[in-house]
Order: C-alpha cells, then structure tokens, then sequence
C-alpha cells in the first residue's frame, strides 16, 4: 500500500464535521450581548436626541416665538422624565464606551469583560441615584 493511499483512507477516516449550533439562536444572553445590545439602543437614542436638539434650537433663527414655545414644551413634567431617560441614555453609554476601551487596549480586558460589565452597571446606578431624586423634585416642585 502507497503512503498516498494510506493518507487518502485516514482522511476518509477522520471526517471533519461543522461545529453544532445553539438551538433557537447564536445570542446567549450573556454580558457581552447585553453590553452590545444597550450600547446600540443608548446610541440611537443619544443620535436622536441631537438632532431634535439641533432642530429645535435652530427654530430661534426662524421666530423667537416659536422658540419660546417649544421651549415651554421642554417644562411638562413627561419632558422631564424624559430628561432622565437621556441622562440614564448617556451614562450608560458613556461608561460602556470607557469599557469597550478597556477591552481593547487592555491585555486583560476580554479576560474580564464580564467584571467589567457589572462595573458599569454599578457605576450606573450610582450616577443615577444621585441625578434621579434631585431631577424628581425639580419636575415636581420640590425644588427651585
């Protein structure tokens, strides 16, 4: 028997299969594809968010009145929740951004992605307990 048959019949031998696939879906819910996933929603909605800044200040060049107007508009109590809805935007993003940093200029950063994570999430709400209450009280009136 020739070596070349010999290797053509261990290469029919060890048959080189696919590897399996996770059932459903390739996202297993983890940190990483949380991280990934609130980055994208927090940018969108941060990239909105200047544009309507964008237009609507630009409106003041049109008519001042108008600009009052929409000015007003920002004082409702909904547009105030939705202040903290942007700032819970931008610093969610914001610290996710220093951690994708941390992952990829840090040698030991996909070796801990994962603490990193929770991390930010710490870091987070933090931010977030101390802008929430004083944000509340200015929406309704606790404060002046």
């Amino acid at each position: 028997m020739s070596s070349q048959a010999a290797r053509s019949g261990a290469a029919a031998a060890t048959k080189i299969r696919s590897p399996k696939r996770p059932a459903g879906t390739l996202y297993r819910g983890r940190e990483g594809m949380w991280s990934w996933v609130l980055h994208r929603i927090t940018g969108v909605a941060i990239f909105f968010f200047l544009l309507v800044h964008v237009l609507d200040t630009a409106v003041v060049r049109i008519s001042p009145e108008a600009y009052n107007s929409v000015i007003n508009e920002y004082k409702t109590p909904l547009l105030g929740l939705g202040e903290i809805a942007l700032v819970a935007a931008i610093g969610l993003h914001a610290l996710n951004g220093l951690r994708i940093i941390l992952i990829d200029f840090w040698s030991a950063g996909t070796r801990h992605q994962r603490l990193l994570f929770w991390i930010v999430i710490a870091l987070w709400i933090v931010l977030l307990v101390g802008f929430v209450p004083r944000q509340l009280m200015h929406i309704f009136g606790g404060a002046a």
